[in-house]
């Protein structure tokens, strides 16, 4: 009742006479317009929600005295809407299912377990490449050679499983002969009709598509029918069937919290704020629980200057994702400020904002400008509801003008980027931190090869680097050497919402096939827009066939390469690889690509832009310099440079406003709505409780709950743990819970096999995360897992009282049997990357009762803490190799103490070797205390119910 509402004194009415919002520029303190505008987002959401119990009016005080207590204190969050993408969550949904079966076991009604917050689940993950098209390539040269371009011969790019391309069944598209001067490619695209199955016809609709999506539906059925059910059975769950498009791109018109790191695109429109949060916490989140938030620092980044015309977004991102994490920016809000933010697109905000967890903020903020204005205007927005929203932006002070002398927030700090200093840039070998400019690729891939094994180093001796191998392909020779480039896709990370960079590939794919360029057969090329949207601008503005021609054919919608779903590779190709012993090269348009993520024989992977893909690909090796050597040489002996093709700023700008149209974006919400035949006719039970297939390996009742009491468990010391496994420094969320394929000698593969299964049926593990005996299994099962007790990289640790090697799960179960408690000792950074619930589930599964480490990524802390798992920071100056730790000694932690450790308390670590040393227990709030006390949010949130 507004009249019972604390601040109902700051009500407001639009002028339409029927909006109603709370302006808090009605409480008339001058603190208000000091605040940061991302603070000012936070401040309505607490006064909107102030409700007393779970946002108090002493929050909405806090945050107004945010200057005073930033870094201090903290503030709930009660997001409008959770999102989920399918490999994270599946996990989410199925915990909830099991929910239900705990609380009706206690006599309560399961159909009380639902999200009180609308949820959007998104299932866009689970594509795997099974077929890609084949599309003819260019007449040969004439001269052979062996130029970076050089056609080997007459060759048609295979298939998957290397068969030739199907024949058209339409009489007018047949190959017409090449006319003198025009490349009979060029010609081929421009004289085959729109409806062309095999050429130009819209890739969604293409057998190509048909047949991977109906693959994905196939393998993917058990997961598919329980989502189903899942969006009947519970009430606030819409799930978006599968060939709709990847979460960024249904991302972008909510006020959201999620598991994905592209929950945090939101920020960058409309002023909503949108965190990135790990699927523990989402789902406390769906059943009503606000996020916890330490009010942050806010970080002001104040852009100046001009863009070069050669730089494009994804240049702009990677530029400022450098700037922002050598500022040390972690935990903090960045909001981006300065004349230089309207030469920002809306998309390129978006991109901008989908980095943030690599530069470890929280949330990168673009306020509402005229920018922002201009590109609604092509989505569903009408004339009115623009009207309304700038007038609330104003009449609350969170509307930017660059044209209008405003005051300043007061930030935190500042920091200042010249615009007119971002030069083309890609990111590798190994991690998306290491940034190389595009002129100085040549040369640093070579310092790669001679450096030692470590971030960057692959230590190949002189008299090897120059080691070629060849083979034969689709009856073809060809070499590879290092540097050799055997994948190269443009996918769906970031890039899917932001025009200009596709645009900027499909122009330069054109211009590469007019000029008589090809690319190499047997490079893995794809396509994977993340949404059909894509598709129709790239098919719309004449490109899509162009990418075709070079092998980048759409392979359907989700995410693919970038999650590891990657097709395998030719198997001569992989055989020459590893005969020679050669850093094979993958280039991809996303912003993940830690090592051996893509594929097990590829060791160096660099994230670009998408036209830089293209043009690796066209070259055919990462060991070329732009500037001085030609990408090819056509068929009458010209060499081509990559000036020469690449399209210029204005030329992409004026395709992108003749072709991306507002019914690319109205199209969006019929399609989710719509679905397809084949979503729509999986059958799903009819029940409250989701009757379990104790056969499905895909869908399985976790034990989260199997000794859930309506009583808090009194506080636990730890007691003579076992240490399962000791790590050092950036030990990622890809070591501890891999997301690609199951490897056939794994733990996991082995569970599936004694499940009657073959390694075809295996799927990867982010299709099973809804079967906690798989997930468990690949719980430290990457093939890079640096255990120093084993002392090379393998999924592999040391069972201590039997001195045997076994895989950390069968070690974990053995001490797990023994009644043995475990924990983990690392280094630096322990955590960082991706979002994603098991990398807490699975070690406490595995028997981890804590993980003491130099630095935890923050994220990851929550995620532990949310699973009842103790994060333990070493003091300032303290680490394992400091203490004279063996890693095999028994440990004991003291934590029986009334209510538990308290907040940042010091706790005393001793082993049995009779060393004791300091430790912090990375608690940050009294909700910390809680949540750990219950077992985590999980039980917690179970308990309430009960």
């Amino acid at each position: 009742c507004a009249a019972e509402h604390p601040y109902s004194h700051l009500i407001e009415t639009l002028k339409d006479d029927t909006t109603k919002f709370f302006n808090p520029q009605k409480l008339n303190d001058p603190r208000y317009d000091k605040l940061p505008l991302s603070i000012r987002v936070l401040l309505e959401a607490a006064i909107r929600n102030c409700d007393g119990f779970h946002t108090k009016e002493a929050d909405v005080e806090n945050i107004l005295d945010w200057q005073q207590q930033q870094d201090k204190t903290e503030v709930p969050f009660s997001p409008a809407r959770v999102l989920l993408q399918d490999f994270t969550g599946i996990p989410a949904m199925v915990d909830l299912a099991a929910m239900r079966d705990a609380v009706a076991k206690h006599g309560v009604d399961p159909g009380l377990v639902n999200p009180k917050c609308p949820t959007d689940l998104i299932v866009d993950h689970s594509l795997q490449i099974d077929y890609s098209k084949c599309a003819i390539q260019n007449a040969p040269n004439p001269g052979g050679g062996d130029g970076p371009n050089q056609s080997q011969g007459p060759s048609r790019r295979g298939s998957q499983c290397g068969g030739q391309r199907g024949s058209c069944s339409k009489a007018s598209c047949s190959d017409p002969p090449a006319s003198p001067g025009r490349p009979a490619a060029v010609q081929q695209i421009e004289n085959t009709p729109l409806l062309c199955p095999f050429h130009l016809q819209p890739l969604s609709d293409t057998e190509t598509a048909v047949k991977n999506q109906e693959l994905e539906l196939g393998r993917n059925k058990e997961r598919l029918e329980f989502f189903k059910w899942c969006s009947k059975a519970f009430k606030n769950v819409n799930v978006v069937p599968p060939d709709v498009g990847a979460v960024h791109q249904v991302n972008l018109e909510y006020l959201v919290v999620g598991t994905d790191s592209h929950t945090t695109m939101i920020t960058a429109w409309a002023s909503w704020a949108g965190v990135s949060v790990g699927g523990i916490e989402s789902e406390a989140v769906m059943l009503g629980q606000p996020v916890s938030l330490t009010l942050p620092r806010v970080v002001g980044c104040k852009l100046v200057g001009s863009i070069n015309p050669l730089t494009t977004s994804i240049d702009i991102v990677l530029g400022i994702t450098k700037h922002l994490r050598q500022a040390g920016i972690a935990g903090k809000f960045v909001e981006f400020f300065g004349a230089g933010v309207s030469q920002l697109s809306a998309p390129d905000r978006t991109t901008i904002a989908n980095m943030c967890p690599e530069y470890n903020a929280t949330v990168s903020f673009f306020p509402v400008d005229q920018v922002t204005l201009r590109h609604f205007k092509k989505t569903n927005f009408t004339e009115e509801k623009l009207e309304l929203l700038e007038a609330y932006m104003r009449a609350v002070k969170l509307f930017q003008s660059y044209d209008e002398l405003t005051e300043e927030p007061q930030y935190s700090e500042v920091i200042e980027l010249n615009l007119n200093s971002i030069v083309p840039h890609v990111s590798g070998p190994k991690r998306p931190q290491d940034r190389v400019a595009v002129s100085r690729m040549k040369e640093d891939f070579q310092s790669c090869l001679d450096e030692k094994v470590g971030f960057k180093g692959f230590h190949i001796s002189k008299e090897k680097q120059d080691t070629c191998v060849p083979f034969l392909h689709c009856g073809q020779e060809y070499q590879l050497a290092h540097g050799s480039l055997v994948i190269a896709a443009v996918i769906s990370c970031t890039n899917n919402c932001n025009p200009s960079v596709m645009l900027t590939a499909g122009l330069l794919a054109k211009k590469a096939v007019e000029a008589g360029l090809v690319v190499k057969p047997y490079i893995r090329t794809s396509l994977a827009p993340g949404s059909g949207m894509v598709t129709h601008y790239l098919n719309t503005s004449g490109v899509l066939p162009y990418f075709s021609q070079l092998g980048f054919e759409v392979i359907g919608y989700g995410c693919a390469t970038c999650v590891g779903n990657t097709a395998p590779l030719p198997d001569a190709v992989v055989d020459a690889i590893k005969q020679g012993d050669l850093v094979a090269c993958g280039v991809l348009s996303g912003n993940r690509q830690f090592e051996g993520r893509l594929c097990n024989c590829v060791r160096a992977n660099y994230l670009a832009s998408p036209p830089l893909v293209v043009a690796y690909a066209l070259a055919g090796t990462v060991g070329i310099d732009f500037e001085k050597e030609p990408l090819g040489v056509t068929s009458e002996g010209k060499e081509v440079y990559l000036r020469d093709i690449w399209p210029s700023r204005e030329e992409v700008q004026q395709t992108e406003e003749d072709t991306v149209i507002s019914s690319i974006f109205k199209d969006l919400r019929g399609r989710m709505e719509k679905g397809n035949s084949l979503w729509n006719n999986i059958e799903y039970p009819d029940s409250v409780v989701f009757p379990w297939n104790h056969r499905s390996t895909y869908i399985r009742p976790p034990s989260f709950f199997s000794k859930l009491s309506k009583e808090v468990p009194p506080p636990q010391s730890i007691e003579n743990a076992h240490v399962l496994l000791f790590l050092g420094n950036k030990v990622t969320t890809d070591h501890i819970s891999p997301a690609g394929s199951i490897a056939r000698a794994s733990a996991a593969a082995k569970y599936l096999l004694s499940k009657r299964l073959t390694p075809r049926e295996f799927n990867s593990y982010g299709a099973r995360r809804g079967n906690d005996a798989v997930m468990t299994r690949g719980t430290f099962a990457s093939i890079k897992l640096q255990n120093r007790f084993i002392g090379k990289p393998g999924p592999k640790t040391l069972h201590i009282p039997s001195g045997q090697t076994l895989d950390v799960f069968e070690a974990a179960d053995r001490y797990q049997r023994d009644g043995v408690p475990l924990i983990i000792l690392a280094g630096k950074d322990y955590g960082s990357g991706n979002s994603r619930d098991w990398v807490a589930k699975g070690p406490y599964l595995l028997g981890v009762r804590a993980v003491i480490a130099e630095s935890f990524e923050k994220l990851h802390k929550k995620q532990l803490v949310g699973m009842g798992i103790m994060p333990l920071q070493f003091l300032p100056g303290d680490s394992a190799d400091s203490l004279g730790l063996s890693g095999k000694e028994r440990f004991t932690v003291a934590m029986a103490q009334p209510g538990g450790p308290s907040p940042g308390q010091r706790l005393t670590v001793e082993t049995s070797q009779g060393k004791s040393f300091c430790v912090t227990a990375l608690l940050d709030t009294e909700m910390d205390v809680t949540l750990f006390r219950h077992g985590g949010h999980l039980r917690y949130v179970a308990r309430t119910l009960l």
